[in-house]
This record gives structure tokens, C-alpha cells and sequence, in this order.
């Protein structure tokens, strides 16, 4: 199977970095977090999206109800 050098370069990348914490995902991110605020850059921050409520009839009611009871 061919690999792609880039996409291989980046996983070793990806594994190195986590290898330095461990592959704790909460100490990764901690460090991330660190080191954008010392920064300096802006970073947006955006609200979170909402999800529309869908008013459901009677009939998608009842198909929903079959195919969970199938």
C-alpha cells in the first residue's frame, strides 16, 4: 500500500509531541492552551451553535418509534 511521506512526517510529528505527556490528553491540552496564551495572538472565539428545535408530526413521531421498536 502506498504512504504518503507528508501525511507519515505528521503522524511521527502528532506522536512525539504526545509522547512528551505521556499521551495524556489533559496534559496536552493544558499545554496547548499554554502556549496560545503566551502567544500574544488573538484567537476568536466564537459561541457555541444552538440546534434549532424541529416540531415533530404525528407521522415522524410514529416512524421514529417503528424503527427504534424494529
Amino acid at each position: 500500500m502506498w504512504q504518503d511521506p507528508i501525511v507519515e512526517e505528521v503522524r511521527a510529528a502528532r506522536d512525539a509531541h504526545a509522547a512528551q505527556f505521556n499521551y495524556d490528553l489533559r496534559a496536552i491540552y493544558r499545554a496547548l492552551k499554554k502556549e496560545e496564551a503566551e502567544s500574544g495572538r488573538n484567537f476568536v472565539k466564537l459561541p457555541p451553535k444552538g440546534i434549532e428545535a424541529k416540531e415533530e408530526t404525528l407521522e415522524d413521531s410514529e416512524a421514529r418509534s417503528a424503527r427504534c421498536n424494529a
